[in-house]
Formats: C-alpha cells, sequence, structure tokens
C-alpha cells in the first residue's frame, strides 16, 4: 500500500481549510485520496493520503499544486511517499 504523508506551512487555518477542501478534486484526479488531516497549530497541518498513481501525484505535486498553495497560503511543503512494511 503506497501513501504520503505532507507537511504544510500555512499563514493560517482559516484561510487554508476553504482552499483545501476546494481542492479534493484536483488531488484525486491526480491519484491521492485523503486518508487523515491534522492541525498541529495554525502554521502547520500535516495530511496522510492513499497514493493510486505515483506518477501522477508527483506531477501534480511539482506543478499544478502550486496554485493551490497560492490560494491556501502555504509558503513551504514537504511530501514524503511510504509504503506499508
Amino acid at each position: 500500500m503506497n501513501q504520503m504523508i505532507a507537511h504544510y506551512s500555512i499563514a493560517d487555518y482559516a484561510s487554508f481549510r476553504p482552499a483545501f477542501d476546494a481542492d479534493a478534486e484536483d488531488r484525486r484526479n491526480n491519484g491521492l485520496s485523503l486518508l487523515q488531516l491534522w492541525r498541529e497549530n495554525d502554521q502547520n497541518v500535516w495530511a496522510l493520503y492513499q497514493v493510486h498513481d505515483t506518477a501522477a501525484a508527483k506531477a501534480y505535486l511539482e506543478g499544478a499544486a502550486g496554485v493551490f498553495n497560492s490560494q491556501a497560503g502555504v509558503s513551504a511543503t514537504r511530501f514524503h511517499f511510504v509504503e506499508t512494511a
């Protein structure tokens, strides 16, 4: 099972969450299904995704996700692709 752990550094959660929810269809269309979302504080959010298409997900993260990032107030991201051991 392939999964991805994502960390988003954000300006504020109130701006991030509506943009995150609006981006759900684009993520799904690019091989990512949200399993869990965690809010550490108003500037840090973590997400766990099921990865259905690794190549599509990586392409999305390197390109189209930039639009989401600007709309959601994301200043930095880290993505870790992992699999069940």
